[in-house]
């Protein structure tokens, strides 16, 4: 994984950095098995092995392997430009599946288009092995700022209640 050396620390560019450091994998990538491959200010790559485990009845990938993979690109790619005390929550999630996937390796590469004060436009391009365009999303998020982050930022266990 490689993050830009310049983080500040305490910016999203700068946790995403410390956690991966310290071995850090959000729940759903063990999950479903994908990786974060590459982190800079605005950009996040998200590769995976896709295969029979993650087909649909038709045996094609499932569009939400697809639009899972998507998503953590461009919200990794959100997160990359938030200050201290910023997180951020989706407000919509767009996919366009342009061409079946049965295996093969998939690179999901994410890129904030516009980032304001309080909302932002990101997209990402899903490209297989070849580099042939499979899907293409965007996802429109709103930065939650200072008091209303408390709670979102900290570490979670889940699973318990």
């Amino acid at each position: 994984m490689m993050v830009k050396a310049s983080a500040r620390p305490g910016s999203g560019l700068g946790l995403i950095k410390q956690r991966i450091e310290q071995g850090w994998k959000p729940p759903i990538a063990r999950f479903i098995g994908f990786e974060l491959t590459k982190a800079q200010r605005g950009s996040a790559v998200i590769e995976m092995d896709v295969g029979p485990q993650h087909a649909n009845p038709m045996g094609t990938l499932h569009g939400g392997i697809m639009c899972d993979i998507a998503d953590a690109a461009m919200g990794i790619s959100y997160v990359t430009t938030l200050g201290k005390g910023e997180s951020f929550t989706t407000m919509e999630l767009k996919v366009n599946f342009l061409r079946p996937v049965w295996t093969g390796h998939l690179i999901a590469r994410g890129k904030v288009i516009k980032k304001g004060r309080t909302t932002g436009l990101i997209s990402c391009r899903v490209e297989d092995e070849q580099g042939k365009l499979v899907a293409y999303a965007t996802s429109t998020c709103l930065t939650i700022s200072s008091e209303e982050a408390q709670g979102l930022t900290r570490s979670r266990s889940y699973g318990k209640r």
